[in-house]
């Protein structure tokens, strides 16, 4: 038995039932792709390989990959790969948008990168399926009066909820907090180009950095706006210019975007 890796916030879940619920939750499908990050022992990458998918295991643990190949040696649709999720090259894996779906058990330190990565390089998923802090999972599910960065981040390109809470002692180690399921689906209709989607960012970063000061003050201060100008912007998009970064909803963000960027949007 190998034991978890504190450096890599490995904490492998050890309850079967919690399995077959993630896996009928991603539902897979013969001859659709699954990529799994962070396959540990592979227990989720024999139940997924059981439908007939391809499953593209990526593991960054080298203790893990030989055992990992080891076990799969037998099955052709399981591919282990060893790799930092963070630098996995789609292209590589025939991954087209719709094509694929992404499921794992994710640290803490990895969750919003790997997010960012996925929703804004990746081609689009069908479905991602992530088992995360349930703290984190909270902050993305969120909404106004309590908008955070990360929630912004995710629900600019995708639908997300928590499916199922998961109690700290279904790991092997336990670790110090309970856990969520989250289940984020990518819009369909996703029209944002990206500079569109840069200065959506630049403009959400900057208010959010001093999250409890009122939002012009924010991008006065951190994007190096004009008051007067960044005032007459916030009412053309009807925002009090008072109110604070968390009480504004995902459409108020995009309409402010358009506004403060317009001319370098349509120059």
């Amino acid at each position: 038995m190998i034991k978890p890796k504190k450096s890599l916030g490995q904490n492998f879940l050890v309850n079967e039932k919690i399995y077959q619920f993630i896996v009928g939750e991603t539902a897979p499908q013969k001859d659709e792709i699954i990529i799994e990050v962070g396959p540990g022992e592979g227990i989720l990458t024999e139940y997924l390989a059981k439908s007939g998918a391809q499953i593209i295991a990526i593991e960054k643990d080298s203790r893990l990959v030989p055992i990992l190949k080891e076990k799969f040696k037998e099955q052709k649709n399981v591919i282990i790969v060893e790799k930092d999720i963070l630098k996995f090259s789609p292209q590589n894996y025939k991954l087209e948008t719709g094509n694929y779906k992404l499921v794992g058990n994710i640290p803490y330190y990895l969750t919003s990168h790997l997010l960012r990565i996925v929703l804004e390089d990746w081609p689009k998923p069908k479905l991602i399926l992530f088992m995360v802090q349930k703290e984190v999972a909270q902050r993305m599910v969120a909404k106004v009066p309590d908008m955070n960065l990360l929630a912004l981040s995710v629900q600019f390109f995708a639908e997300v909820k928590i499916i199922k809470n998961v109690s700290k002692g279904n790991f092997r180690p336990a670790p110090k907090v309970d856990s969520a399921l989250v289940k984020i689906i990518p819009k369909d209709h996703f029209d944002h180009d990206k500079l569109f989607q840069k200065n959506f960012f630049k403009l959400a970063q900057a208010a959010f950095q001093n999250k409890r000061k009122q939002i012009l003050n924010s991008l006065v201060h951190n994007l190096k706006l004009d008051k007067v100008f960044t005032t007459q912007k916030l009412t053309e998009a009807k925002i009090n210019p008072s109110r604070r970064p968390e009480s504004l909803n995902l459409e108020e963000w995009e309409k402010l975007t358009k506004l403060l960027f317009q001319e370098q949007s349509s120059g």
